[in-house]
């Protein structure tokens, strides 16, 4: 019987997994691992180092050059690259399309797979991403499949970038998270799917509060103390 507790959120691309997992952790005082970050962390570095995306085989040599760690600082995770904090770097939508090419190749999984799994066999852990309870945690006691229709997540990121002062295009925005789509759920390494054991939760026409009380009632309901 697992001494920790692990909450499973996958789903596809602007569904809210991390600010949703956010708060679910904040509630329930549990840590939040942001796989997506660390995807990002290895595409950054790649494109700092002059490495296409599609290049597989200068991907897969230099993750051994790549050491990425998650550090709380008052709450906040901090997502640290080689020693330096990259958070506010990774989350532009250059690093996330390139994050999404990179994480269907095998070296690149296996360099965070190891790092991921002993976080939740130490602690009692939410974690997010597009395969988390299909190949990271298979025994995760709760697992959530968070989607939304590709037009209200492309609305979600097109306010996001603006509020940030960012131009952007919403019809642009929304081809980006269907073609993401695409190559997450078609890629041959664990591919995006919905775990047979998960619930499935469509935030479209719910508020963040009501879908972080959907997933605390979930894990209640499966042994969550």
């Amino acid at each position: 019987m697992s001494s920790t507790y692990n909450i499973a959120i996958d789903g596809p691309a602007g569904a809210g997994k991390s600010t949703i997992a956010k708060l679910v952790a904040a509630k329930l005082g549990f840590i939040y691992v942001d796989t997506g970050a660390m995807y990002r962390a290895m595409a950054l570095y790649f494109l700092e180092n002059g490495i296409q995306p599609e290049e597989e085989e200068k991907v897969s040599a230099a993750c051994g050059q790549i050491d990425i760690s998650l550090r709380y600082q008052d709450g906040v995770q901090q997502v640290i690259l080689n020693g330096r904090d990259v958070s506010g770097k990774i989350r532009t939508e250059a690093v996330g399309n390139a994050a999404s090419v990179v994480s269907a190749y095998r070296a690149v999984r296996q360099a965070l797979l190891a790092l991921q799994q002993n976080l939740a066999k130490t602690s009692n852990v939410i974690m997010d991403g597009r395969d988390i309870g299909t190949c990271v945690l298979p025994d995760a006691q709760t697992k959530i499949y968070l989607t939304a229709s590709s037009h209200v997540r492309a609305i979600r990121r097109y306010k996001e970038l603006t509020e940030k002062g960012q131009m952007c295009n919403l019809e642009e925005i929304e081809q980006d998270i269907i073609d993401r789509d695409y190559r997450d759920m078609h890629r041959e390494i664990a591919p995006l799917t919905q775990a047979a054991d998960a619930v499935l939760l469509d935030s479209s026409a719910l508020t963040i509060d009501q879908v972080v009380d959907g997933i605390i009632t979930a894990a209640r309901e499966r042994g969550l103390a």
